[in-house]
């Protein structure tokens, strides 16, 4: 998701095509009528908690996030205003060194919480309050932990509740997946309030939001078993029909 200098990740290039795309609408539409800010945010969700990796007490024993139920997002966590990609990329490192990471047998760096980054843009003219051009979005960028074989990783202790965690969220996000590929009606119950993963991606997973999934797959036979579940899971995410026919990319 992030890579390093040699082979960029998913992140930083996207944060590098969005700045690219704010200067050169900025300089068409003229930089002393239309101003595009963009702020920041990164959020972890470790063992059912939202933590908030850009508070300054965020860390091994970072701060709680209580989650805003009418709204589907976290309330009172820090948005940092960027003004280039060097500001973003050094954003990035500081929550990438306060995110849960630990060695199990399968990964000596293994992830034990989800990542949500989240890249807010705002356009706004700044000589017209009242022009049409004020407009609003965000890009969310989710890095989820992989699931374990408990057999597999030798985890215990917390580890193990960490894991049960990562596995517990993951069963959700795929039953949501299957619920949106199944239904056929807009009334229909959806299960997003079943984990913390699954309700902040709820906006992501419904209305007028694109939304692209990357399934990352091990080619060894030994890992043949969660490549299989893994594809499985695309094939679903890849049905899902969101608003004017538009579907999941896989």
């Amino acid at each position: 998701m992030i890579g390093d200098a040699q082979n960029r990740g998913l992140i930083p290039r996207a944060v590098e095509k969005l700045f690219s795309a704010k200067r050169e609408f900025e300089q068409s539409q003229g930089v002393d009528n239309v101003s595009v800010s963009i702020r920041v945010e990164l959020l972890e969700i470790y063992n059912e908690e939202v933590r908030d990796l850009l508070d300054d007490n965020a860390g091994p024993d970072g701060q709680l996030i209580k989650l805003k139920l009418s709204s589907n997002e976290a309330v009172g966590n820090v948005k940092v205003n960027a003004q280039n990609e060097k500001e973003v990329a050094g954003i990035l490192q500081l929550a990438q060194e306060r995110r849960c990471v630990k060695a199990t047998k399968s990964n000596a760096e293994s992830s034990r919480s989800h990542l949500l980054f989240t890249i807010h843009f705002d356009v706004s003219s700044t000589t017209d309050i009242s022009s049409s051009i004020n407009r609003s979005g965000c890009l969310h960028i989710i890095d989820l932990a992989g699931s374990e074989r408990l057999d597999k990783s030798g985890s215990h202790g917390a580890l193990l509740t960490e894991a049960k965690h990562i596995n517990t969220s993951l069963s959700a996000l795929a039953l949501v997946i299957e619920k949106l590929q199944a239904k056929k009606s807009e009334s229909e119950h959806i299960p997003f309030r079943d984990s913390k993963l699954t309700y902040l991606l709820r906006n992501s997973l419904g209305g007028d939001a694109k939304t692209l999934a990357i399934v990352c797959c091990s080619p060894h036979q030994a890992h043949f078993n969660e490549s299989l579940n893994s594809i499985r899971f695309a094939a679903k995410a890849s049905k899902v029909e969101l608003k004017d026919g538009n579907k999941v990319d896989v």
